[in-house]
């Protein structure tokens, strides 16, 4: 790895440019110059958005951009002394020391820990004196090499030591030291984790607190032994990205931050740590604890947590897409504008098409505002499935499985196979393209292999497979559940549906069974017209139910018993006033983290109110989102109101009943 870093790659008292931007540019030209990227344009974009992310300087004037790309094909330094220094964000000022990292995104362990053993190397006053005091850019290879010309160990090995064996008592017999132990995590894994780590360690032993690190890096990481975390006081997250296996913490006080907090500011972290371990009221990990958990390599995940994890990813990438598409559609049916004919026998398309401003059609200018809305909401609601499926292979194979996904998503949409044929031909593309890209192929070829060999191989056999055996299948399915949701509206069935929605919605906030309700009811808005009426029904149901567990919590906590509830849960009480006339569900989330099963079915009953009401109004909703600010999008109004109403008083009554007389007692405090 000696190669790592070369003297054409470095810079010595160089200008590169007036700002980040400039300097990171100049890096990226320099390492693509060199044969080691690709793409320089390539290697930029991904470096400037990680860096747009989060900033990447440091204190001590130091910046550290750096991504995992595809358009790398060798693990990479590239160093520059700039003169003048440039802002890279540090709160001490410009930096003269830039490093760009830049690594494959298909990068082995043992390089991810080289470059994580530069990142670490870059916290020591005598490297980075070192390299201010250098003469050439040969002197500046030979120091970098020095601090990482070793035999590096996996990531998954770099569990950081405690600053004394955790559990020692004073010599004199005094209260033994406090206990703390952190997490650090970033989103690339490779520099900042690490910094933060040896930051926190050294800020323990300066201020005489026994404190253990797990860095969890982009290769794995090592478990802290579960004696080690059932020991501590208090937990540290300095994270940029969700902990991994956090359930080992819970029920600990915690202390969350990005990751470059435990860099800049370490000490006040441990102390902040320290006050919550005595704080009874302090926010705490949440998830059941498990001495198995530890047991089990920390990184591996169940295969249904992963399913749950990808499916997620896929419906979060999608909403915006459903979110703008279905507004703009509402908006066209504004009185004013096309009204609910705008689109009447496909005319918006005609009147699109064949008018203009200077030449309206006979409705005037505003028919003409209307079909324009209708039309790009309805191109818009059209990449609903594609990009269902492109961001579920996004999440199984990263980048190299988008493409694949789209195409996979838009042959569904051909087939008429809907929302569930755009999971399965995601999922197939994902796995596909993540197949190929584990095949080890020769150096040549492994730059074409993320742009062209993956994304073509992996589309022709999802694809292929959608179009010639999945694809008639689940369009048939799909036809099926359309005709018998068409044949439910207007009778009384219609209305078991709502409840089905109406706990679905309520069941986990946010969590996958919901998003499966939501999907659905999205999905479905594209065929709703005013002969087939159920899609707006079920939609106004989904959102209607979705809005009641925030706003039952928050009327519970802030009006009707909040001696039952904490300080902090009083606080989010408020906001969940907000979050819940919005429809964001996850506005319920602290509640039910601290306190699930009283929550949960609580607001489960209310939701089933909820929804059975929307259904028996006949209510009807032509946007997919918005809650109570999209009123006009609403009809009737006064249904979607007496409805909402409704299971939100159940949802409060039921949650102080349940806090009152099951399992009283305490108040438990609020899961971060």
């Amino acid at each position: 790895m000696s190669d790592t870093i070369t003297a054409e790659l470095v810079s010595i008292d160089a200008a590169l440019g007036a700002d980040k931007s400039a300097v990171i540019r100049a890096l990226a030209e320099r390492v693509a110059a060199q044969g080691r990227a690709n793409s320089a344009q390539g290697l930029f974009d991904d470096a400037w958005a990680r860096e747009e992310k989060d900033e990447t300087g440091l204190p001590g004037g130091i910046a550290i951009p750096h991504a995992k790309s595809a358009s790398v094909t060798i693990p990479t330094l590239a160093f520059a002394r700039l003169a003048p220094g440039v802002d890279f964000g540090a709160p001490d000022g410009p930096a003269d020391l830039v490093f760009l990292i830049a690594a494959p995104d298909t990068a082995a362990e043992a390089h991810l820990a080289m470059l994580s053993k530069l990142a670490r190397s870059l916290m020591q006053e005598e490297f980075t004196g070192a390299l201010r005091a250098a003469r050439s850019a040969e002197e500046v290879v030979t120091i970098v090499a020095a601090a990482i010309s070793y035999e590096p160990q996996p990531e998954a090995s770099a569990a950081v030591a405690p600053s004394e064996s955790a559990g020692a008592l004073a010599a004199d017999g005094a209260p033994r030291r406090a206990r703390i132990v952190a997490v650090t995590a970033c989103a690339t894994g490779i520099a900042h984790t690490f910094m933060a780590a040896d930051a926190l360690t050294a800020a323990g032993r300066v201020e005489g607190v026994d404190l253990v690190v797990e860095p969890q890096g982009s290769s794995g990481y090592k478990a802290l032994p579960q004696s080690v975390i059932d020991d501590a006081d208090a937990v540290i997250f300095a994270v940029d990205v969700d902990v991994r296996a956090q359930e080992r913490f819970a029920g600990k006080p915690v202390v969350r931050s990005g990751v470059k907090r435990g860099i800049e500011e370490p000490a006040r972290l441990i102390a902040e740590a320290i006050a919550a371990s005595k704080d009874p009221s302090a926010a705490r990990v949440s998830g059941a604890a498990s001495s198995s958990s530890a047991a089990a390599p920390a990184q591996a995940q169940s295969m249904g947590s992963r399913i749950r994890r990808i499916l997620l990813t896929g419906v979060s990438y999608m909403i915006p897409f459903v979110a703008a598409g279905g507004l703009l559609i509402a908006l066209s049916f504004l009185p004013f504008l096309g009204g609910f004919n705008v689109n009447k026998d496909d005319q918006a398309f005609d009147i699109v098409l064949g008018n203009a401003l200077w030449a309206l059609p006979d409705g005037g200018l505003g028919q003409y505002i209307g079909s324009v809305l209708f039309v790009i909401g309805a191109t818009s609601m059209g990449f609903l499935v594609s990009a269902l499926a492109g961001y579920i292979a996004f999440a199984i194979a990263d980048r190299p499985g988008i493409a694949p996904g789209f195409v996979a998503g838009a042959i569904a949409v051909l087939m008429n196979a809907g929302f569930i044929g755009g999971i399965v031909g995601g999922l197939l593309a994902g796995f596909i393209a993540w197949a190929i890209g584990r095949i080890d192929a020769p150096r040549w070829l492994r730059g074409l292999m993320p742009v062209v060999i993956i994304p073509l191989l992996a589309s022709i056999v999802a694809s292929g497979l959608m179009l010639l055996f999945l694809g008639r299948p689940i369009a048939g399915l799909m036809q099926i559940l359309n005709e018998w949701l068409t044949g439910l509206a207007g009778t009384s069935g219609i209305v078991l549906v709502g409840v089905i929605l109406g706990l679905m919605m309520c069941f986990d906030l946010g969590g996958p069974v919901n998003k499966v309700a939501y999907a659905f009811a999205t999905a479905g808005l594209a065929s709703a017209s005013s002969d087939n009426p159920a899609p707006y029904l079920i939609m106004a149901a989904v959102m209607c139910s979705g809005m009641v567990p925030p706003l039952a919590m928050a009327l519970a906590s802030t009006v009707l018993a909040r001696r039952r509830f904490t300080t902090v849960e009083r606080e989010n009480g408020v906001a969940a006033w907000l979050l819940g006339a919005s429809f964001i569900s996850e506005g319920a989330i602290p509640f039910a983290a601290a306190d699930p099963l009283r929550v949960i079915p609580a607001s489960m009953l209310g939701g089933a109110v909820t929804g059975a009401l929307s259904m028996v109004f006949s209510v009807q909703s032509l946007a997919p989102h918005g809650g109570i600010f999209v009123f006009f999008a609403i009809n009737p109004i006064w249904g979607f109101l007496l409805a909402l109403a409704a299971g939100t008083i159940v949802s409060a009554l039921a949650i102080v009943a349940l806090k009152r007389f099951v399992g009283a007692g305490d108040p438990v405090a609020v899961a971060a």
